[in-house]
């Protein structure tokens, strides 16, 4: 079969659509749990589709100097080497080149680099991402882009959105191209709108199966996201999936389905979950506060997830406090539930038409909540 995104309705610019890949179909607006090096933190791979999840991301980078993009393929790919049968999406590591790896250099070619691990040397080009993406056997592939970093200069952004562009027909070229599978190009541009106007033109002329958003919640605010998310979105092609990386909150999520966003990344739900935050329907908790230590109720009573149905929140307020490894997998699974409901209400309000509501009523919900800062 050929991957094909399907858009099923619209209510203003939010997008109710399906993804039709190679390893199963995704529901839109989807969220994708981070899996960095072949894992999503504290979860089982039964344990993460319980929660609703259909599609995973793993990370180029990290998994390219451990254990290998070639021994992961000897051993079958990722899907078989992790245990997980559904869609996986990685993203090209250039990110993750540019925040973690030493002494980086940066050329046409690619990026030179020394492991942050062991410090070996490393070069990462447009044709070395599509062959280890290729090893892995991921379902969805990002062009290898520059993340531009915030804030940057004029011409800075210009130059950096252009190597991207130029990296990005590369990286199309490189490609594999087999039955359901895909490969995004990623928009870059800074804030400026005519940089990404150019940006998403450009991907557009090379050709992609769907478009990603880069370069933003890297320090520039929620009102200058949304704002380059809106700036940007009339000039995706509205038959392919949009997909913002590595956002984010859950009101950052609302907010850009709103703007006609598919797709989101985070590592903020697991990363959460083990440092004792929990998001609720009515705001964010930290289950370290004293408050909980004798509350008998759940974390969340309208949660479906084994935190909710068979613990207290004193009982995961002990957990925290004698620092016992299950509390950060219930929490963990906990917050992994809560956005998948989160996604599985976006995806029925833009059914009923009632999206706007939807937003309303969950801003209003999240507000019922005091701040929940006190670690007691």
């Amino acid at each position: 079969m050929s991957f094909r995104f399907e858009l099923i309705k619209q209510d203003g610019k939010a997008r109710r659509g399906r993804m039709h890949t190679a390893h199963g179909p995704v529901e839109t607006p989807a969220f994708m749990p981070v899996g960095t090096a072949g894992t999503v933190k504290a979860m089982l791979p039964d344990s993460v589709r319980a929660t609703g999840t259909e599609i995973v991301l793993g990370n180029t980078y990290h998994l390219m100097l451990r254990p290998t993009a070639e021994r992961v393929a000897a051993l079958g790919g990722l899907r078989k080497f992790m245990n997980w049968p559904g869609p996986i999406l990685t993203d090209s590591g250039g990110y993750q080149v540019m925040s973690l790896a030493k002494l980086r250099k940066l050329s046409e070619d690619g990026v030179a680099f020394q492991s942050h691990i062991d410090g070996a040397r490393h070069m990462l080009t447009p044709e070395r991402a599509m062959e280890i993406q290729h090893l892995l056997d991921s379902t969805i592939g990002m062009a290898l882009d520059e993340c531009t970093p915030y804030p940057a200069s004029p011409q800075a952004t210009r130059d950096s959105m252009r190597l991207s562009m130029r990296w990005a027909e590369r990286s199309r070229a490189a490609f594999k191209p087999r039955p359901g599978y895909a490969l995004f190009g990623i928009v870059q541009g800074g804030v400026d709108r005519d940089l990404r106007a150019e940006s998403a033109a450009a991907l557009t002329k090379i050709g992609f199966e769907g478009y990603a958003i880069g370069g933003l919640a890297v320090g520039e605010g929620t009102a200058s996201m949304l704002t380059t998310i809106e700036a940007t979105e009339p000039h995706l092609p509205q038959d392919k999936p949009r997909y913002l990386m590595g956002v984010g909150r859950p009101d950052e999520i609302v907010d850009s389905v709103l703007r006609g966003i598919d797709m989101f990344d985070c590592v903020m739900p697991t990363r959460s979950g083990r440092t004792a935050q929990a998001f609720t329907r009515t705001g964010t908790l930290n289950i370290r506060n004293a408050r909980h230590a004798a509350d008998p109720g759940p974390l969340d009573p309208q949660c479906r997830c084994p935190a909710c149905t068979g613990f207290s929140r004193a009982y995961l307020h002990h957990l925290d406090k004698a620092k016992e490894m299950l509390g950060p997998m219930l929490l963990t699974w906990h917050n992994l539930t809560y956005y998948q409901d989160l996604m599985k209400g976006l995806r029925q309000g833009i059914e009923a038409g009632t999206v706007n509501q939807f937003a309303a009523e969950f801003r209003a919900a999240q507000r019922e909540n005091e701040p929940d800062d006190d670690n007691g």
